[in-house]
């Protein structure tokens, strides 16, 4: 299975701002864009490039790709699944880009980053309505509950009570502290979402 092995950090410092890659880190001193804000490699100083109307949506493309650490091929493939739904297609892409198992997982507090939120999905940390699911991507529901396996508690014990005294929860999500569970309330809308970056021209790429 292909990877992203690219330091997250150089993502960050590429894309001009704070993707939030690498979870508590990010809000630190110690986080790449504060330290050299300013694009990776050897002219990344004096780096000067033209927006064209090619560069900025293949800049939002690859934004959104880094924000939600997946890649080519299976972004390309949430797209064709949204291509043909009634709706405006960029706010359907980021969307369906909310609904994968992996973000949700983070949404809720389980995870302090994306790919975070992976590792524990694929080691089977992860339960969808009561069933381990071990797959990152798979879209949850409208009504769906997200919780933790309790039978393994060397990670949760540690972060059960940092969980519990979160409040910033997404408004499409309902968190039972008493249960460690997160279910899914509504499907999140464009405001919700939170991501600055306009996902419509990321449509009008693959409509060259």
């Amino acid at each position: 299975m292909a990877r992203d092995t690219e330091a997250k950090c150089r993502k960050c410092r590429r894309a001009g701002e704070k993707l939030f890659l690498k979870g508590d880190r990010c809000g630190s001193a110690k986080c790449g864009i504060v330290k050299r804000a300013y694009a990776p490699g050897a002219h990344g100083k004096k780096m000067s490039r033209g927006q064209s109307e090619y560069g900025i949506q293949l800049s939002a493309k690859q934004k959104i790709k880094r924000i939600y650490g997946i890649l080519e091929k299976q972004f390309r493939r949430h797209f064709e699944e949204i291509a043909h739904k009634h709706g405006i297609a960029g706010d359907l892409l980021l969307g369906r880009l909310e609904m994968r198992l992996d973000n949700v997982v983070y949404r809720a507090g389980f995870a302090s980053s994306r790919n975070q939120a992976r590792q524990l999905t694929n080691h089977g940390l992860i339960k969808v309505n009561g069933r381990k699911v071990t797959i990152p991507s798979c879209e949850i529901k409208l009504g769906d509950v997200v919780s933790i396996n309790k039978a393994d508690k060397r990670y949760f014990k540690n972060i059960e009570q940092t969980i519990k005294n979160k409040k910033d929860f997404p408004s499409w999500i309902s968190f039972d502290a008493g249960k460690m569970e997160a279910k899914i309330t509504n499907i999140p809308s464009r405001d919700e979402i939170g991501i600055n970056v306009d996902a419509q021209v990321v449509v009008e790429y693959y409509s060259r």
